[in-house]
């Protein structure tokens, strides 16, 4: 993309942009991996629920996966009866199951107690599942870890001690942006392990998402994990990549509005904050700045125009100091920016834009006084 030109085209900033041929190509790279080990393709929408994107991926995709009976309600309205609805959540609730029943294709009780209490409210057509946590922690950090002490999320695979006969699959979710394959086969050996011939019993395994394909070298351990469990127990196997899709994708526009010194450091004032991108501020994250350069001679604090005091995006270096006016980009905020953003403070959203096929710059949504007034 020629961030110069498109610096030009925006009226005003912060805006977000989606370049539509990074997830083209992040799909497609995805059709190759299916193709070669015959999994089935979703896309997580909790990642960018954006009509736009939405629209571009189920093209590719086999179906999405959501979270909620709003994610499932708007999967519904795009899928149509093009592909299938996953939905597990820890949140699934007695008075609006049964529009979530008609909506999703496949169900994965969060827990024990939530399938005994529901199950029978579901639809016939609905495929229904358990969630189960294989008790495998692959991350230092317990805020990316599925399988965390007390964790929510799943049935404890120590304590199932067989599996109903309505139930036809089995959804797990092991991992955060991994980069390789290596907890996959952990995790599906252990399945193996404790489950062995009762995995045959089912219809479908869902081994969740966390894993960025694109920064995956050899998947050649991912095909032959697909492959085994399709062979000797005659599962179809679900992905449902989220960040994997649209993490690369998207980008925040921000202008300079102010630069002074403080304490001895420079600190330079955004129209954005960590408020349009919450990841940096819950997990402390330094996002990747377009204009940053590691052997710069300048240095400055990079913070958010809001009152929070940690509105801090961190520090970077530069080869010339940006100035008051100048605009700066964020990379790889496609995931779970735009739709964690919020109006702390009042300050507005950002706009959004499209980039096409043809390099040409859409505005997809816009927000204004009236929004925020209606909000409150």
């Amino acid at each position: 993309m020629d961030f110069d030109a498109l610096k030009d085209q925006l009226a005003t900033t912060p805006a977000f942009v989606v370049d539509e041929n990074i997830i083209h190509a992040n799909l497609t790279e995805l059709l190759e991996l299916k193709k070669q080990s015959a999994c089935r393709l979703l896309y997580s929408i909790k990642a960018l629920p954006l009509k736009s994107v939405m629209k571009l991926a189920k093209d590719y995709v086999d179906g999405f996966s959501v979270s909620s009976l709003f994610e499932a309600r708007l999967a519904k309205e795009i899928l149509l009866d093009q592909g299938s609805i996953h939905i597990t959540t820890p949140g699934l609730r007695e008075d609006e199951f049964k529009q979530i029943s008609e909506c999703c294709s496949h169900i994965s009780f969060n827990s024990l107690s939530q399938y005994q209490r529901l199950h029978n409210q579901s639809n016939k057509q609905n495929s229904l599942a358990l969630r189960l946590n294989p008790k495998m922690s692959f991350s230092a950090d317990i805020r990316f870890d599925p399988c965390r002490p007390h964790s929510k999320l799943g049935v404890d695979i120590e304590s199932l001690t067989g599996l109903a006969e309505n139930i036809a699959g089995l959804h797990v979710h092991t991992v955060f942006s991994n980069t390789n394959y290596q907890a996959l086969e952990k995790t599906v050996a252990l399945l193996e392990q404790k489950l062995g011939d009762q995995l045959k019993q089912l219809q479908w395994l869902n081994l969740g998402g966390g894993y960025l394909y694109h920064q995956i070298n050899n998947h050649q351990p991912f095909i032959d994990v697909v492959k085994r469990l399709k062979t000797r127990y005659g599962l179809d196997v679900f992905i449902e990549p989220g960040k994997a899709i649209v993490g690369n994708a998207g980008f925040l526009v921000t202008s300079v509005i102010d630069s002074f010194i403080s304490d001895g450091k420079q600190l330079t004032v955004l129209d954005t904050s960590v408020n349009h991108n919450p990841e940096v501020f819950e997990y402390q994250k330094t996002p990747e700045l377009l204009e940053a350069d590691p052997l710069g001679e300048y240095t400055s604090l990079l913070v958010g125009s809001s009152c929070l005091a940690g509105d801090v995006f961190g520090e970077y270096r530069f080869k010339v100091m940006p100035r008051v006016g100048d605009r700066l980009v964020f990379t790889q905020v496609g995931a779970y920016s735009l739709i964690k953003a919020n109006r702390f403070n009042g300050y507005n959203l950002p706009d959004v834009y499209a980039v096409d096929n043809s390099r040409a710059i859409s505005l997809l949504t816009q927000s204004t006084y009236q929004d925020y007034r209606k909000q409150w």
